[in-house]
């Protein structure tokens, strides 16, 4: 098998260099229109809600604190898959107005388990900010009444209410434009190396040697008009 040094794939990459730095700066150029001019900015809020253990668990015995902070986060989890059933969301969507279904809700509502801890996290990301904000407190409130409801728990309150966002969480044009820079390279530098590798024409005399195993005896030099 013919060896190639790093000279030659160098000097490969030198004939189309040009080729290399258009594909990437197209590219990084595409990825910069699209993060400030087309795609939406999205932000995102939370608030936190600490909550406790129903009253049929609050005398559970209290010896095992192991057993008791299993059952708390056994609890939290259940908590959580409250937080996006239908009863909590279409009352939150009636109660803000909201000209959403039950599946653009849940897209932007999220809900995060603190590990280890019995605070649940719920997370909104919207178009408006003052709208995430609005879903996640509403949200919040809702699903107090709920789980005392349903849960009978009377220990649960909020930690932090959601705040409107100032700055966008995405896109991101920076990261975005050096993501595609990198991605823009690594396909130019393989079109390169295909061409390359196509091109099955004798350019040098190098190649005549190579290729055809000829001694060269001699060249004709290109004359200027």
């Amino acid at each position: 098998m013919e060896e190639v040094s790093m000279r030659e794939y160098f000097l490969i990459l030198g004939k189309r260099i040009w080729t290399i730095v258009l594909i990437t700066a197209i590219s990084i150029a595409v990825s910069g229109v699209l993060s400030y001019f087309v795609l939406e900015p999205q932000y995102q809020t939370f608030t936190t809600l600490m909550v406790g253990k129903p009253k049929e668990y609050q005398n559970y015995d209290q010896k095992l604190d192991y057993n008791e902070v299993l059952l708390n986060q056994k609890l939290v989890t259940t908590y959580g898959e409250l937080v996006k059933s239908r009863v909590v969301t279409d009352e939150v969507i009636n109660n803000l107005g909201l000209d959403l279904s039950y599946k653009d809700f849940a897209e932007k509502v999220s809900v995060n388990l603190v590990k280890d801890t019995e605070i649940i996290k719920i997370e909104v990301t919207d178009t408006d900010p003052k709208l995430a904000a609005a879903i996640a407190n509403e949200t919040a409130q809702v699903f107090m009444k709920h789980v005392k409801n349903i849960m009978m728990v009377e220990n649960i309150q909020v930690i932090d209410e959601a705040r409107v966002p100032e700055i966008p969480v995405k896109p991101r044009p920076k990261m975005n434009m050096a993501i595609a820079g990198v991605l823009g390279l690594m396909i130019s530098i393989f079109l390169v190396f295909l061409l390359e590798y196509l091109d099955n024409t004798i350019k040098t005399p190098e190649d005549i040697e190579r290729y055809l195993g000829l001694p060269v005896i001699g060249t004709i030099p290109k004359l200027e008009d």
